[in-house]
């Protein structure tokens, strides 16, 4: 957990944020509108079995009240980060994109679905109505794919590497799976092409964005080869095309996988350097 920290940290040393934090942890409600009553209940009562623990893969810390109070603080936060960039255009997390997490279970380092809560919330407000979930960390968005399941509200979009976790696949609204070794440029293409497409077909109100990092070459979980330039050039496209379309972007950090924190907490905070950027360049 300490990567959020120095993501924060480091945002706030190099000047290149101004932070926003959320009068609370999200309330049972809000959870309770993705996932199920006793397996909440279980989670904050710190009394999952140690299978559920196991699955998730943080182990007996998972029962620990700082990582519940935590968890529900960044579904929280994820939601922040949505309801500023429908205000303002843009806005980032610096955490979210718990992907993996299922309406009953917990799954992949990965416990509450912050941005299926997000997306139900705006949805149940109707402060939108149809919202895009752009998933570019190297694992498929399993959890918030089966969660949307044949909804015609929100679009799950998932590109990610063929042969990586998990092993079974749900069935996103469009999956973009790539071969493993993907460099820069090939990757870029391929983002460039879905993206513009359902952009233009969807139409959504609002992008929900996974901008994990572990697409990294040295990354430990990932099978892709990009570079720190390349998830730059990444983020600035994905950024820019999105704004250009008028549409807003709510940004999370999603995976990545270095042993070295401070290697990963400066990739992560590319996403946070190029939304500065597109500040400046769309005038907000």
């Amino acid at each position: 957990m300490g990567v959020f920290q120095q993501v924060h940290d480091l945002l706030i040393e190099d000047q290149v944020i101004q932070v926003h934090v959320p009068a609370g942890v999200a309330t049972d409600d809000q959870i309770h509108m993705v996932h199920d009553w006793d397996f909440v209940a279980r989670f904050s009562n710190g009394t999952l079995s140690e299978a559920e623990m196991r699955r998730i893969g943080f182990g007996e810390v998972t029962r620990h009240p700082d990582l519940i109070e935590r968890t529900k603080a960044e579904v929280a936060g994820t939601l922040l980060t949505a309801e500023l960039a429908l205000q303002h255009g843009l806005a980032c997390n610096t955490a979210g994109g718990t992907h993996h997490a299922f309406p009953s279970f917990g799954s992949g380092f990965c416990i509450l679905n912050d941005l299926a809560v997000t997306a139900e919330v705006l949805l149940h407000r109707k402060a939108v109505d149809r919202v895009l979930i752009l998933d570019l960390d190297v694992h498929q968005g399993d959890g918030t794919a089966f969660i949307f399941q044949d909804r015609k509200d929100v679009f799950t979009l998932s590109m990610h590497a063929a042969n990586n976790f998990p092993a079974r696949k749900q069935k996103s609204t469009l999956d973009v799976p790539l071969p493993d070794g993907m460099k820069d440029d090939d990757y870029l293409r391929t983002v460039a092409e879905v993206v513009s497409g359902v952009l233009q077909d969807f139409r959504p109100d609002l992008v929900l964005y996974d901008a994990g990092v572990d697409p990294h070459a040295d990354d430990k979980l990932g099978r892709l080869k990009l570079t720190d330039n390349g998830l730059m050039r990444r983020e600035m496209q994905v950024l820019d095309s999105v704004m250009a379309a008028g549409i807003p972007i709510a940004g999370n950090i999603g995976g990545g996988y270095h042993p070295d924190l401070t290697v990963l907490a400066r990739r992560h905070c590319l996403l946070h350097r190029a939304a500065a950027q597109m500040f400046l360049d769309h005038k907000l």
